[in-house]
């Protein structure tokens, strides 16, 4: 499995937030003139909040991270610390070249956040060893609970995650991968030494099967504007109500996933287009690369969210 330094590294660790459950990721709204728009950021994460979310990971790939400057990065990390007030973990997005990974560590650890999500290094397809380096010089630069990304550029081996099992800061590991030998290989040696998270586009949509691997958290894109139907698919996964999913599948969540991959950028854009529908003044600017929304998915949206409150409405008493 692994070695005796990393379970007590899980008994030093015990007392940390680690996020569990459906995982909010805040969007970066902004202005047409590009800026940041912060009331409508606090209107997202109050909304979020209010709408039971589990962890609020800020400055993340939904919030733009590849964007943002590091003066509005450590606005927003301080802003989402504020307006939570402890009621969950606050996470951030760590990444790109190592000197900036690092000041975002420290920020992040300065401002009061929880942890952060280890973000893919920038553009080089490195080995083992040299994502075993990049990794551990964040993780020891901070105490901070670290959440390890598998994607794109950043794809460990067992092995090379074992062996930075023995800082205790690591607390969990977010798959957006989809190689289900992998992450059955990491479950059944790692075992519960890791959070396991995930992180697939549209997770909704893989979260059957992953939960069979014993992932029990996800970022849910759209709990950003329709958070009631992220509530209903994961209860009825958990009680087991095939109908219900099947439905939901139906109606809702596969409708939007094939949007989704319609355009590159769609993981950003289309959220913002979904919040814009619903009435929360997100706006619909993005900055490139990526582009807003097609007039024509913008329509379908509007159709299937309108088709997820008449079929599935909240309840007397659910949160709103």
């Amino acid at each position: 499995m692994f070695c005796g330094e990393g379970k007590e590294s899980v008994a030093r660790n015990a007392n940390k937030h680690i996020p569990n459950g459906i995982l909010g990721f805040p969007v970066t709204p902004m202005r047409e003139n590009g800026e940041i728009d912060f009331q409508a950021l606090e209107r997202n994460i109050q909304f979020l909040l209010k709408e039971g979310l589990n962890a609020v990971f800020i400055a993340c790939g939904s919030g733009e991270f590849q964007s943002l400057s590091e003066k509005e990065y450590e606005a927003m990390v301080e802003a989402a610390v504020s307006i939570v007030g402890g009621k969950v973990p606050v996470y951030t997005g760590v990444g790109g070249n190592i000197i900036y990974a690092l000041r975002l560590a420290e920020i992040s650890e300065r401002k009061g956040a929880d942890g952060y999500l280890i973000l893919p290094p920038y553009l080089i397809e490195p080995h083992q060893e040299g994502l075993y380096e990049y990794i551990s010089a964040i993780v020891k630069s901070t105490s901070l609970n670290a959440i390890v990304y598998q994607r794109a550029n950043s794809v460990l081996t067992v092995e090379t995650l074992q062996k930075l099992l023995h800082y205790p800061q690591i607390v969990g590991l977010k798959d957006g991968t989809g190689n289900m030998e992998l992450n059955i290989e990491i479950t059944q040696t790692i075992g519960s030494r890791l959070h396991y998270l995930n992180g697939m586009p549209m997770a909704e949509v893989t979260m059957p099967a992953y939960i069979q691997l014993g992932f029990t958290s996800y970022s849910s894109a759209i709990s950003n504007y329709i958070p009631h139907i992220s509530r209903l698919f994961y209860q009825a996964l958990l009680d087991g109500d095939k109908a219900l999913l099947g439905e939901l599948y139906e109606h809702v969540i596969l409708p939007i996933h094939r949007i989704r991959k319609q355009r590159k950028g769609y993981e950003v854009a289309l959220v913002k287009a979904g919040m814009e529908i619903v009435g929360l003044p997100v706006g619909p600017y993005v900055r490139p690369p990526i582009v807003r929304v097609e007039k024509e998915h913008y329509r379908q949206l509007e159709a299937i969210i309108q088709t997820a409150f008449e079929r599935f409405p909240k309840k007397v008493g659910q949160r709103s």
